[in-house]
């Protein structure tokens, strides 16, 4: 059974009821059907001449729920939505429970049959009272941006988390979270000046803010409080110190700020666990010295120890290494050193992960990156001696029986006329070899350019053409 919202428009589009995949029934078992419970006994028939359990869960916007009394025995089955009594007014919420299960979860929240928060079920809803309902509470995401608008302008220190509105749209509830008392008196007569409504005002806890609007937890799934857990109890940082995890508050708080709540699920098996371990300021003492605690791992039963003197080297010892140096310095002995000790612990070898179908190890993202200047700089310096010794290898060997040639110096002045009496050993001077290696090109020479002062000298001593 769904919602009118699932059905499709004339067009075969599919309508939606605007609440990101929740379904308002309470069949799709999304979101909004949050903390449901599943009625194991719907199948079974009643003993002959038992009545039927005439109170009903309803459950509202975010997981809300009441229960209330079906007065005129009307034909009710989960999924139904039905109006409520309300104060003042009527409510419209959806039948999340019915039949035997009922009463487990009366017992559970200590809810008696006649308490006074139990209600009437005034009718099952008709079709106007499901528009009203829709109305109103499309209203609730402007409602309260507008509202956060005035409470800015106020300045109050409080956090409006939440606007839910009553079925009939008469009244409307802002859930709102603050750390010290805060005067809202003038807020509320704003608030109903503006949307022309009754106002409620209820403050939540962190916690319970967390829950109403849900979210994903650091574990990749959605948060335990928006799904299933109905009880928050109280989260201690002894829970994180008998894990052995490190009082780090980025990593222990959750979403709302406070300590997650996972941290109570496995605290029972580690306190099991440890009622064999031994104190943590028990002293060993050995025949090199004393030794004191440093860490454990509870589950593979390996315990850390130092030196007093030397806490530089750490040594891994099991639990019964551990209490029989224990029991021997009970009796006034020392043990054998920790070196001893450690070299007896068998340490299992961890099976890494095997590329067998070709993929990419699981932990390549665990190196950290090289940056591009320096992975350049080492390949650079591993390409230096290579191509020392290739430039080496391809520059031919000075010859000591060939002659070198000369080469005529040049003139710094090229108007001065060089001696030409001078020995030709005198005028030119030696130059080394400087032979390319095969396979190199040849630059090619740029043209001089023609001297100025040359042309003009010419030019004097030309005959004159007549």
């Amino acid at each position: 059974m769904a919602c009118g919202s699932c059905g499709t428009t004339e067009n075969g589009v599919p309508k939606g009821c605007k609440s990101n995949g929740n379904c308002g029934s309470g069949t799709c078992g999304s979101g909004s059907n949050k903390l449901a419970v599943f009625d194991w006994l719907s199948n079974m028939t009643l003993p002959s001449g038992q009545e039927r359990f005439n109170i009903f869960e309803v459950r509202f916007k975010n997981g809300r729920k009441h229960f209330y009394k079906n007065v005129d025995n009307l034909p009710i089955t989960m999924g139904d939505i039905v109006a409520v009594e309300g104060n003042p007014g009527h409510d419209i919420g959806t039948v999340s429970l019915a039949g035997e299960l009922v009463k487990v979860q009366m017992k559970k929240h200590k809810i008696t049959k006649d308490h006074e928060d139990v209600k009437k079920i005034y009718r099952k809803a008709s079709q106007r009272d499901i528009d009203v309902w829709q109305q109103v509470r499309a209203k609730e995401e402007e409602t309260q941006r507008r509202g956060r608008e005035i409470l800015g302008r106020l300045g109050l220190q409080m956090k409006l988390s939440d606007v839910e509105y009553q079925g009939d749209g008469n009244k409307a509830t802002f859930y709102y979270t603050a750390e010290s008392r805060v005067d809202f008196r003038q807020l509320i007569r704003d608030l109903a000046s503006a949307f022309s409504i009754r106002v409620e005002m209820k403050q939540v806890g962190a916690r319970q803010e967390a829950a109403r609007l849900g979210g994903v937890g650091s574990c990749g799934r959605e948060l335990c409080c928006s799904t299933w857990l109905t009880d928050f109890r109280k989260v201690s940082t002894s829970a994180a110190r008998y894990q052995q995890l490190s009082l780090n508050p980025l990593k222990l708080a959750g979403q709302c700020g406070k300590l997650k709540c996972c941290l109570n699920f496995e605290l029972d098996t580690y306190l099991d666990a440890l009622k064999s371990f031994p104190k943590q300021d028990v002293v060993l003492k050995t025949e090199k010295g004393e030794a004191v605690f440093v860490k454990m791992d509870i589950f593979k039963n390996h315990l850390w120890y130092t030196y007093k003197e030397e806490r530089f080297k750490w040594f891994r010892l099991t639990l019964e290494q551990v209490l029989e140096i224990i029991e021997l310095n009970k009796n006034n002995e020392k043990s054998i050193s920790l070196e001893e000790y450690e070299a007896d612990v068998e340490i299992p070898v961890k099976v890494d992960f095997e590329d067998a179908v070709g993929q990419d190890s699981l932990t390549r993202f665990d190196t950290p990156k090289q940056s591009k200047r320096n992975r350049n700089n080492r390949n650079r310096n591993k390409k230096k001696p290579q191509a020392v010794a290739a430039n080496n290898a391809n520059k031919p060997k000075p010859n000591s029986n060939q002659k070198r040639k000369p080469v005529p110096r040049k003139s710094s002045n090229p108007n001065k006329k060089t001696n030409t009496s001078q020995p030709k050993s005198s005028q030119q001077k030696q130059r080394p070899n400087t032979k390319r290696p095969e396979g190199e090109v040849k630059k090619a020479q740029k043209p001089r350019k023609p001297n100025k002062n040359n042309n003009r000298q010419k030019n004097e001593n030309a005959p004159e053409k007549k």
